[in-house]
């Protein structure tokens, strides 16, 4: 996996089962579902030769069709470690200057799920893939942060935690300010659960406002191998998102 393409498919599977995506995320992939025929047939026609190659497998069993999922590991990977995850002048001063925002984990997490599908396009949140996050939400492997803004729901992050790295899906918000607010308190929770490195998996003018910084593939892989230092659970408690605008020893 470490020679595939820096910028393309490294592999095409069909298998969206929870065991294959943990298995997937262990090894620094995730995937990316066709969001309709049009996309699964550019997915054969794109990307033919380097199947017939070799250089892409096709993983998985008939009668599946693997062109309905590619699984993507960037090189290099966006990356933001725990420490390095703030937020602009601008949204911490909204923030002591008396934003009303609380932050949650794992309080609304098919709901964070959903609200990160939307109406985008394409559509790679599929009802398939939904289901499996879900489920996996349900074994411990994924979490998301809410941010609430009187009782509503107004952003929120949400992925998979695996070992010292959390992977990120998706971020949404509702209100200016609030996915990066999301991001800032996952980073903070993270930090307190012996976590160290937060993975945007594609890289983005938002990503980097957020601090992330690209980290070569082989190296990323190597950081999913290491054990969090302490492995403990993240914080569950609501928490006033004004925390986050304040020193980070008094978080």
């Amino acid at each position: 996996m470490l020679k595939a393409a820096p910028d393309g498919p490294v592999a095409f599977s069909a298998d969206l089962s929870p065991a294959s995506l943990l298995a997937a995320y262990h090894a620094g992939v995730y995937p990316f579902p066709a969001s309709d025929e049009y996309t699964r047939a550019l997915n054969e026609v794109v990307f033919a030769d380097q199947v017939q190659e070799g250089r892409i497998p096709l993983v998985g069993e008939e009668p599946a069709d693997p062109f309905t999922v590619s699984w993507w590991s960037p090189d290099p990977r966006p990356v933001l470690p725990v420490s390095a995850a703030h937020l602009s002048r601008s949204l911490a001063r909204r923030l002591r200057n008396g934003l009303s925002w609380s932050t949650s984990l794992n309080q609304e997490f098919e709901r964070v799920v959903r609200e990160c599908r939307g109406d985008r396009v394409p559509l790679w949140l599929t009802e398939e893939l939904i289901a499996t996050l879900v489920h996996l939400h349900e074994l411990g492997h994924a979490h998301s942060v809410e941010v609430w803004e009187d009782g509503n729901l107004v952003g929120g992050v949400f992925g998979l935690r695996i070992g010292s790295v959390f992977s990120m899906d998706s971020m949404f918000f509702q209100r200016p300010g609030a996915s990066k607010v999301a991001v800032s308190d996952l980073a903070a929770r993270f930090a307190q659960a012996g976590g160290e490195l937060l993975d945007a998996q594609r890289d983005s003018p938002h990503v980097r406002d957020l601090g992330g910084t690209p980290m070569p593939r082989e190296q990323y892989v190597r950081c999913l191998r290491r054990t969090a230092r302490d492995s403990l659970p993240m914080p569950t408690a609501t928490l006033p998102a004004r925390r986050l605008a304040e020193p980070t020893g008094s978080r």
